[in-house]
């Protein structure tokens, strides 16, 4: 476990000084750690919005710098992470990625009266509990996991009829969150699972967890948690001899998942929005991004989106003021890299779209 000392040592590392600037912004994600993938995809996506933003004249004239905090989605280093953004005046933050890392620290934002955006906590909680207590500063560009877990359910109720069902989770607010909704939407539908259990983040050894899923006679494995556990999960299940089928959420889209499973991953099933790779709107950012050697898998183009909103309402207000710039945010429309986006008054976008993807030869492809 990293001692307090460290922590600070790290986040400090990781939020080096930018150049100078008029409007500092800040990214804050798993930067190290397991889910350091995801903390990457923020970091470039951001970093392309920047740099194209400065080449363009900046945001109202004034040029912008970008500071990257690393929370390794752990929730005490979140709430530091916040902490030194606001020493350092940031005008917004587009993040984090854990929902256990956003959630507390959007207390700290708000106090400090600065719009987070996040472009992957998919928690119903990250923007409900900030509703009901008034916030003003809470926003995400991703969907809810009330929503994609409705997706999922619907699908395996569909698709896996009369199957036996087992439902599992890291115990993370994102992990069993989702889990739970897919649980839920399952139950409505008339499946009750003959297996509801919890595992351990971090572990090499999930052979207890696949013999149990063997006790069971289970069909069908809904997994609500991370690539890296999900990953080891399909390996040591295939290895094991466990013929059944596994699916999971939206923290399984990396290339770096078939790194962990190999062949074991094949016909792998996860939901996670429609590719925005493909999207019309990105066309362009698309292009560029792979032109400097970035692929903007997973939520890559969801951090750009979030700056373009930011960008957007600063703007149509005029200034950079958090309150006023959020103002411009709730109840309207964005033209973005991911499509139109409209906020609803929680902060949320209306209407996410969910699809389900099948892993095949170390990609994945949105079913027909």
């Amino acid at each position: 476990m990293m001692t307090r000392f460290g922590w600070a040592t790290a986040i400090l590392i990781a939020m080096a000084a930018p150049a100078a600037a008029d409007v500092t912004l800040g990214t804050a994600g798993p930067m190290t750690g397991p889910y350091a993938i995801f903390g990457d995809q923020m970091k470039r996506g951001a970093q392309w919005f920047v740099a194209d933003a400065n080449a363009r004249g900046g945001v109202l004239g004034q040029k912008l710098a970008l500071e990257i905090g690393d929370d390794a989605c752990d929730p005490k280093q979140a709430v530091n992470v916040a902490n030194l953004m606001a020493q350092k005046r940031v005008a917004a933050v587009i993040g984090h990625y854990c929902s256990g890392s956003s959630i507390p620290a959007s207390a700290v934002y708000q106090e400090e009266g600065i719009i987070q955006i996040s472009p992957a906590s998919t928690n119903p909680r990250f923007t409900d509990e900030p509703a009901a207590k008034g916030w003003w500063n809470v926003f995400r560009t991703c969907g809810r996991d009330d929503k994609q877990g409705v997706v999922a359910g619907q699908f395996l109720a569909e698709k896996f009829k009369g199957k036996r069902v087992a439902v599992l989770h890291d115990k993370s607010p994102y992990g069993k969150g989702l889990a739970d909704e897919t649980r839920g939407e399952l139950n409505r539908r008339g499946v009750k699972e003959v297996l509801y259990e919890a595992y351990t983040p971090g572990e090499k050894d999930y052979n207890a967890i696949v013999s149990r899923l063997k006790a069971e006679s289970v069909d069908v494995v809904y997994v609500g948690g991370y690539h890296t556990e999900v990953g080891l999960m399909l390996r040591q299940a295939v290895d094991a001899g466990l013929k059944v089928q596994f699916m999971s959420g939206d923290a399984n889209a990396s290339d770096e998942l078939w790194q962990i499973t190999g062949p074991a991953g094949e016909g792998f099933l996860m939901t996670f929005g429609p590719d925005q790779r493909k999207n019309p709107s990105a066309a362009s950012v698309v292009e560029s991004m792979r032109k400097q050697g970035i692929e903007p898998e997973g939520y890559t183009l969801y951090t750009v989106a979030a700056l373009q909103v930011w960008a957007e309402a600063v703007r149509k207000a005029g200034k950079t003021d958090g309150k006023t710039v959020a103002g411009q945010i709730r109840g309207q429309s964005f033209d973005t890299v991911i499509g139109k986006l409209t906020f609803d008054a929680k902060g949320d976008v209306l209407d996410p779209k969910y699809v389900v993807y099948r892993w095949s030869a170390g990609k994945y492809a949105e079913l027909e």
